[in-house]
């Protein structure tokens, strides 16, 4: 088996383990399963031993293929980071990464060191959601942060909203419901460009509809710093992360809806992989809080596509 082989079949045999299935793994690698399959058993007799028991519903990992994970999946570390480095030195092109346009510089700057103190140098956009979706689609950016439903990613950013003055903790929407004889109107609702399209608007205006809220209460922009600029006046109240609310002065309460935050993947353009120290640092950098620690699985960019489409 010659070494670009080897690196197939450690490919598809890391992907089984980490899917637990052959059907989830080919369709991750974006293969036919039966070719999957003779891939894993080619890999087997290369091994001398099974790597997964198959005689069950499920099919779970050998003591092999447990013992052997970490190693595999070191080895394609290593020959992906040969690869982006070839790319690099063959385009003179240094890798691009589409980040939200919220996040705070000194956390940026820390991923430009670490790339840097690794070798791996990056260079970062800020971008809204639909366009870094677009870009990385079409070779604009080698990685990019996409936005996926909040359920559905280890990458969770809880929202809530930022003001001038404080509200309760948590806020449900319907607390921000005129009370009735009253001539008050209900606050708007501002969101900077990150969360002003896709499903994410959608969600929210349902939930505020659900609410018994206008529509009229949800006011997108084009300027992140305008919303601030609006919320500090007391003109409304501003959908944010917490980080983003107290490094501009305001106060903030989270939102106790977990539908309305953001989901985040880390995803590679086609026929590459995001290095494997940058997802978890990401996950710091954008304030993410559960499972962050691991590694994120990049999705091929077509099929993150359609994700971030939810």
């Amino acid at each position: 088996m010659c070494l670009v082989d080897l690196l197939a079949h450690l490919e598809a045999y890391v992907a089984v383990a980490e899917e637990g299935g052959f059907s989830a793994a080919a369709e991750r690698l974006g293969i036919a399963q039966p070719l999957l399959s003779r891939r894993i058993k080619n890999l087997e007799e290369y091994l001398g031993g099974a790597l997964f028991d198959r005689s069950r519903r499920r099919i779970a990992n050998t003591e092999l293929a447990t013992l052997l994970l970490p190693h595999a999946t070191d080895v394609l570390g290593r020959a992906e980071h040969l690869r982006t480095l070839a790319r690099t030195a063959l385009t003179g092109r240094t890798p691009v990464l589409g980040m939200p346009p919220d996040c705070a510089p000194a956390a940026l700057a820390r991923v430009l060191r670490a790339g840097a103190d690794r070798e791996d140098p990056l260079t970062i956009r800020e971008l809204p959601a639909p366009q870094r979706e677009t870009e990385l689609a079409e070779g604009g950016l080698a990685f990019a942060l996409l936005r996926v439903p909040p359920q559905r990613s280890r990458m969770r950013v809880p929202l809530g909203l930022g003001t001038a003055q404080p509200l309760p903790r948590p806020v449900h929407l319907d607390q921000l419901r005129p009370r009735r004889a009253s001539t008050e109107r209900a606050p708007r609702i501002l969101l900077t460009p990150e969360d002003a399209g896709g499903f994410a608007v959608e969600r929210l205006r349902k939930a505020v509809a659900q609410a018994g809220l206008a529509e009229q209460c949800v006011h997108t922009g084009d300027s992140t710093s305008t919303a601030v600029a609006e919320a500090l006046a007391g003109n409304g109240l501003l959908l944010c992360p917490e980080a983003f609310a107290r490094t501009h002065g305001l106060a903030w309460s989270p939102l106790a809806d977990p539908a309305l935050h953001r989901g985040y993947t880390l995803t590679a353009a086609h026929g590459s992989r995001a290095p494997g120290w940058l997802g978890p640092l990401l996950a710091t950098v954008i304030g993410a809080v559960g499972e962050t620690g691991a590694p994120q699985q990049e999705e091929p960019a077509d099929r993150a596509h359609l994700a971030a489409r939810g």
